[in-house]
């Protein structure tokens, strides 16, 4: 039975009986009312709603109020749900907001006709709607429930969600309309509100001063900045500063243009310390000058190198699969993770998230990638890495193989500007493979989703060499669904510039403002989330630059050392303890890895190739978290990402259980050695009977890194009861599912591989 407090009613013929019966005695409820950003209206509402929590009964089921704006669809409970501590709090979202961009289906449903619809741009309903499905491309389900609102505001509300959550133009989504007026309406103090690019600020990559540092920290002393695309004059999808060989001259970028699938002259990407370099290339567009085209663009890269090595090219769509087939991967492994009726796919979960295929998509992309590093690092060439338009596969690729090689990268700033320079200023086409205008499905898919699947596959293996945490890649890919940053929703640096520049002059905007300053990168985490819940990307087992480690009773600092083989300087450690691989894992896998996969005739020591020793050598040693990552690519390491796939299936959610404890105690024990540093501080150069001052016992809490602090001993040590495997996430309000306990899914859940076929267990090393 259900009670709603009585507020005034716009169909009074709906309510039920108990509401009408209690309405003497309940004092009068506060009105429902959204929060609203600047600039956002309320573009429809109904009331007595309820959103749908159980499948099985109505007992955690909320009533309140739906409501669509020209940003996001709201629901207001009437009481608020048990109070409890929770995750992330957003700053521009609410717990039961979604953003009309991450909106992948709206569906109305009337139970008494049978009939069901999908909604979309100025559409007509010809039914009235009982319930409303809502199908987020963050993985959610929302269902609500009209059975108590009154059927011409049920009606009005969903194609209200329908019709605003397919824009028909890029300028009409709500970003351009709220940065608008913030600027305006925060003019003085937009300084604080958008730091200035100082300090640790991610780099854009938008002048050449930025392409200039990179250079100098990759000492690619044979590479330098080019401005031959400024204003775009050459190529739309390429950035205005790019990096070349110091041997091309500009006429000769400018001639060799022509020839290159949108004009995409070739782009550097990184360089090793060897002197070989890794650059990315479309494809000629006319096979006759195939072959000389490569010529000439093989003879510069040669001539930047200091041995004048060979110059290796790979096709990557030969070898990859395409942007369609990596969309119906995710499409069949979304449905896997998220839609009812599960009873009917329970027993064939593990077998149809393998025939997915995603898994084996991931696996082949980091393969790839770690045959491209073993050619840069092991055979000291530079790698031209090629696909038909270089932005789509290319970004995938030469972001892993940086990230692989080079541990700058593997630090929360590095990642971010590898993201700058490897996606948005590339020119991979956010707009589309988001699909943001829901124009064109066809041209969907989620590359980088992809890409954060295999960055997160590399964290799970060598959990202490990223500075980040999985929360921050959840929260990254979370981000791509509010349209008020410029990151994700552009499909090129022109494309950029040209919205900018048109939503500057509509908003009397002055020309010469930078345009950070009015419309922000997602870097601005700031703007999304207070400074404690920041602390929540941070890894406290992170191993970073200069941090210290105990080895034999000694404490000593890791260093990058440049040599040609990334040998560890901790030869002879325990077995257990190699490559900084979790547990007691097999670090020399014999079949089914790397090293067979690059043969597959393998044979004998004898007769290993040069690729099967370089990586049998490598796995033989323990990792330097500063040097070269190779991950382990057996079948059996491709875990499911859970924390992404599974973050909204309340039986997937394990109370006080999963890597979120591991994460408390860590966070813990890191913050009470910085109190105790701190203490030893104030001892130094003090009197033997000297003490700290009361109140001085470490830093000040808001400058912790860690979200979860060390107790003090005043403090009682209870563990917080609010902890699940899905934080800082909330997996309240999606559709839930029966029971599970026994069922595969529930193994699955408590540590059971993926990869279960018989035949790639036999071949497996566990």
């Amino acid at each position: 039975m259900f009670s709603v407090k009585p507020m005034k009613p716009s169909f009074k013929s709906y309510l039920p009986p108990v509401q009408t019966e209690n309405k003497s005695v309940e004092p009068p409820i506060k009105k429902l009312e959204p929060k609203l950003l600047i600039g956002e209206i309320v573009v429809n509402e109904a009331n007595f709603v309820r959103k749908c929590i159980n499948t099985e009964n109505n007992q955690d089921d909320l009533w309140g109020k739906l409501i669509c704006t020209n940003f996001k669809v709201s629901f207001i409970p009437n009481d608020d749900p048990h109070k409890q501590k929770r995750r992330l709090s957003h700053k521009l979202l609410g717990e039961h907001d979604i953003p009309l961009t991450c909106l992948e289906q709206v569906v109305t449903v009337n139970d008494t006709k049978g009939k069901k619809k999908v909604l979309g741009s100025n559409q007509k309903l010809k039914f009235n709607p009982t319930e409303l499905i809502l199908y987020c491309k963050d993985l959610r389900i929302l269902r609500f429930c009209f059975n108590e609102a009154g059927p011409e505001s049920a009606r009005k509300v969903c194609l209200a969600i329908g019709h605003y959550s397919h824009p028909a133009d890029l300028q009409l989504l709500f970003g351009f309309e709220y940065q608008g007026r913030r600027y305006h309406e925060f003019k003085g103090e937009r300084v604080n509100g958008y730091p200035q690019r100082t300090g640790l600020r991610t780099p854009f990559f938008d002048r050449s001063s930025d392409w200039d540092r990179e250079i100098k920290r990759t000492s690619a002393s044979e590479w330098r900045v080019c401005s031959i695309n400024e204003d775009y004059i050459i190529s739309p999808s390429l950035p205005e500063f790019i990096v070349v060989p110091v041997s091309m001259a500009d006429q000769d970028l400018k001639q060799y243009s022509l020839y290159f699938t949108d004009m995409r002259v070739p782009l550097w990407c990184w360089n090793h310390h060897n002197g070989s370099a890794l650059v990315r290339m479309a494809s000629v567009v006319d096979p006759l000058t195939q072959r000389k085209t490569d010529q000439k663009i093989f003879t510069a890269i040669t001539r930047s190198h200091p041995h004048r090595s060979e110059v290796l090219k790979s096709e990557l769509d030969k070898c990859l699969p395409n942007i369609l087939e990596i969309q119906n991967a995710f499409i069949k492994i979304r449905q896997i993770c998220t839609l009812d009726p599960f009873e009917e796919s329970e027993e064939r979960w593990l077998s149809t998230i393998e025939n997915s295929r995603w898994l084996e998509f991931v696996r082949a992309f980091l393969k790839q990638s770690a045959e491209i590093v073993y050619y840069l690092d092991g055979k000291n060439v530079s790698v031209i890495i090629q696909e038909e338009e270089d932005r789509d596969l290319n970004c995938v690729v030469s972001s892993l193989v940086q990230l692989m090689l080079d541990p700058h990268y593997r630090s929360l700033i590095g990642f971010q500007s590898l993201v700058q320079k490897e996606w948005v200023m590339a020119g991979h086409r956010f707009l589309d493979r988001c699909n943001h205008l829901k124009k064109n499905d066809k041209e969907e898919s989620p590359l980088f989703v992809l890409f954060l699947d295999c960055v997160w596959q590399m964290m799970n293996q060598y959990p202490a060499a990223f500075e980040f945490t999985e929360a921050y890649l959840t929260v990254l890919s979370d981000s791509m669904w509010i349209p008020l940053f410029s990151t994700f929703l552009f499909s090129s640096s022109k494309q950029r510039a040209q919205n900018l520049m048109e939503f500057a002059k509509n908003k009397a905007i002055p020309s010469a403002e930078d345009p950070t300053l009015y419309f922000p990168s997602v870097w601005e985490w700031s703007l999304q989330y207070s400074t404690k819940d920041q602390t929540l990307f941070n890894n406290p087992m992170y191993v970073g630059k200069g941090a210290a480690c105990v080895q034999n009773g000694e404490v000593k600092s890791f260093s990058r050392t440049k040599q040609k083989s990334f040998s560890s300087t901790l030869r002879g450690s325990a077995t257990s303890l190699r490559n900084g691989l979790r547990g007691g894992e097999d670090t020399l896998p014999r079949r089914g890895s790397l090293m067979s996969e690059l043969k597959p005739d393998f044979s004998p020591a004898k007769d290993e190739s040069p690729s099967e020793r370089y990586f049998k050598e490598w796995f033989s040693r323990p990792a330097d978290l500063h040097g070269l990552l190779i991950p382990v690519l057996m079948p059996s390491h491709m875990a499911l990402w859970k924390l992404f796939f599974l973050r909204w299936v309340p039986e997937a959610c394990i109370s006080k259980g999963g890597p979120i404890t591991a994460y408390h105690k860590l966070s813990q024990l890191v913050d009470e050695i910085e109190i105790l540093r701190s203490q030893l501080r104030q001892y130094k150069g003090a009197s033997p009977a000297s003490t700290p001052l009361k109140g001085q016992r470490g830093r000040p809490s808001e400058q912790r890194n860690m979200y979860f602090r060390a107790y003090s001993p005043d403090e009682p040590q209870t563990p917080p009861d609010y902890l699940t495997s899905s934080f800082p996430f909330n997996p309240a309000g999606n559709l839930c599912r029966r029971y599970v306990y026994g069922t595969p899914i529930s193994k699955f859940l408590n540590g059971a591989r993926i990869w279960l076929s018989t035949e790639t267990l036999a071949n497996d090393t566990v």
